[in-house]
């Protein structure tokens, strides 16, 4: 018997989301998820007919009114359906999202690059081998409190790990309010643990450096290999980049998951918010510096410091508060600099149209 396409409820659509593509089904336009992206993107309508669909996105996204960037895996779309089944589809617009995991672009542009959207949890995938960082795991904390998703921490390889108590306690001790599971893929540990996350129509996405296990997660998950892996290198535990694109995964549960290639560097977008609830320890003492705008490095007074130095905060953790906090007020600078050059090109083009109308004589 031919599998069941997946209906738009199958795919998290719900009334919310209908609203607002009412406005592009009067234009004849028809809804659809972006389900993997790698040159065209791939589609999934929900139409018994032509359940996958690829498309191509207008220039009008990046340019003009719209000016929502690219499509993003997880996002809703406008998409007008080709004449043919040999044409891609045209991806007219975006739907608000309501979720969106962000990093600066790697390089020195200063651009958004919305990694996942519109996901409802985001498994913050960390191994517990030779790259176990805690450090690294505050930034991705950062970035996800701050994309609106719920973080889950998984601690992945529990099965290799050297005191795996230890290791876990350590964790929950810089994840206030976050859930912690230590898994193993290959022994099945903590796995039923995550699978009660996978309820139908939810998306959850998985996050990580490259080779923390989160496509051989996925496949333990789903109950079949959907995605490729390969082992770690030796020495270093660091992983290749076995997922190459983003792509979006239907489990028997009904439940969505998101694959990402693992990233060899997370830098921080906007994460104000993030932070905040990332560091809501060093949040608290600061309340308690007595100046207002104390930065928390040598000022007076600074509780912050004084807790640090009696034990009560982990310096290392203060450092790592720090320097997020210094990428961030890099990141907004350079944001600040684009939109001045951006509002002076514009007000040029402006003068240089009127110029044309202007009457000679």
């Amino acid at each position: 018997m031919p599998d069941v396409p997946p209906t738009l409820a199958d795919l998290g659509w719900d009334a919310a989301f209908a609203a607002a593509f009412a406005p592009h089904a009067a234009e004849g336009l028809a809804p659809a998820r972006v389900m993997r992206e790698g040159g065209a993107y791939g589609l999934a309508t929900g139409r018994a007919e032509r359940p996958e669909l690829s498309a191509v996105a207008a220039g009008r996204l990046w340019h003009g009114e719209a000016g929502t960037g690219a499509p993003a895996v997880g996002d809703w779309v406008a998409v007008r359906l080709p004449a043919s089944p040999a044409e891609p589809g045209l991806i007219r617009a975006i739907l608000p999202r309501r979720s969106k995991f962000s990093r600066k672009a790697a390089g020195a542009r200063t651009d958004e690059q919305v990694v996942a959207a519109n996901v409802d949890t985001v498994f913050l995938v960390n191994g517990l081998d030779g790259d176990f960082n805690p450090r690294r795991i505050e930034r991705y904390l950062a970035a996800a409190w701050e994309s609106g998703a719920d973080p889950v921490l998984v601690l992945s390889k529990a099965d290799i790990a050297d005191d795996l108590a230890a290791r876990v306690a350590e964790i929950e001790a810089i994840a206030f309010g976050v859930p912690v599971h230590a898994v193993s893929a290959r022994t099945g540990e903590g796995i039923a643990a995550l699978a009660a996350y996978l309820r139908p129509g939810r998306t959850v996405s998985f996050l990580g450096s490259s080779g923390v296990g989160k496509s051989t997660l996925i496949n333990r998950l789903i109950g079949r290999d959907v995605q490729r892996t390969a082992a770690v290198r030796e020495g270093d535990d660091r992983g290749r980049h076995t997922t190459t694109h983003r792509e979006l995964f239907l489990t028997p549960a009904g439940a969505l998951l998101l694959d990402t290639p693992g990233m060899r560097e997370l830098q921080l977008w906007e994460a104000d918010e993030g932070l905040g609830a990332t560091f809501a320890d060093v949040e608290e003492l600061a309340a308690g510096c007595r100046f207002r705008d104390c930065a928390h490095d040598g000022e007076p007074g600074c509780a912050v410091a004084a807790a640090a130095a009696a034990g009560g905060l982990d310096p290392e953790r203060l450092a790592s508060y720090h320097k997020l906090q210094r990428e961030l007020r890099h990141v907004h600078s350079k944001q600040d600099e684009v939109s001045r050059l951006r509002e002076k090109q514009r007000i040029k083009a402006l003068v240089k149209a009127a110029d044309r109308f202007r009457p000679r004589g």
